[in-house]
Formats: structure tokens, sequence, C-alpha cells
């Protein structure tokens, strides 16, 4: 599986923040935007795509803090994350942005929104499809 936001080891790249705005980087803590550890909800996702975004217009880059975060939903992340491929090339996302203090298990969750993300803006009535399937399928029971 392909990373497509680089996580970073350990601390913050730059824990002072007058430093890091002076060298063009935003820092967004998940756990603060939020208001809780847990990353469930798709308006929260929103909240985090809305900062990003502003950023990324800007020419800064980012770095994402999933410090005292207790719990990721593949839907927050797709809010957040996995429509900023609808926004931005890869290359740029990719280049901007950054993650910090991510579990392994919420990485491998991560890359799976992205790579779904990516399959639906990549053939959106395929994708139709299946959804369309898995529910006709859900009616028989």
């Amino acid at each position: 599986m392909t990373t497509y936001l680089e996580p970073i080891e350990g601390q913050l790249l730059l824990s002072n923040p007058y430093q890091a705005a002076c060298m063009g980087v935003t820092t967004l803590s998940l756990h603060e935007i939020v208001g809780n550890p847990l990353c469930v909800a798709s308006d929260d996702g929103r909240k985090v795509y809305n900062q990003i975004v502003a950023a990324l217009r800007v020419g800064r880059k980012i770095v994402v803090s999933f410090r005292n975060v207790t719990f990721l939903a593949a839907a927050f992340l797709h809010t957040a994350f996995g429509q900023l491929y609808g926004s931005f090339p890869e290359e740029d996302i990719r280049a901007n942005i950054q993650l910090t203090d991510i579990e392994p298990d919420d990485l491998i969750l991560l890359e799976r929104v992205v790579d779904s993300a990516k399959a639906c803006l990549e053939d959106p009535g395929r994708f139709k499809e299946t959804i369309r399937n898995v529910l006709e399928e859900d009616d028989d029971f």
C-alpha cells in the first residue's frame, strides 16, 4: 500500500509556533480542531479539510498532528483527507502535508480511505455502480 501523506516520527517538526509560522508551516492538531479525542463525524472532518485547503492555497506546508486522538472513523478521514484529491494534485498533497503522532493502524485506515477516494474520483460511474449493487444485495435480506 502506498502512503499518500507521509508520516513523520516523534514530535512536530517545529515545536516553536513562531518559528513554524516564519517558515511557512501550519501545524494542525486534530484533537484541538475537533475538541475531543474522537475523530468520527464528517462535520469535524470538514473543519480539518477547510483548514488544510486554506493553508495549501496560500502555499504553506502543513503538519497534521494526531496526538491525543483515540479513535478515527473512515467518514472523518474521507472528508478531512480523501476529498483533498478532488481539489489538489496528488504531488502537491504529498509535498506539502505531513502527519505526526499517527498510530500504524490509523495510518493503514487512512491509506485505505485515500485509495477509495482516488478510485472514486478516477471512475465515478464504476463507484456508483458498486454502491448500487451493494445496496441491492442488502435488499435481499
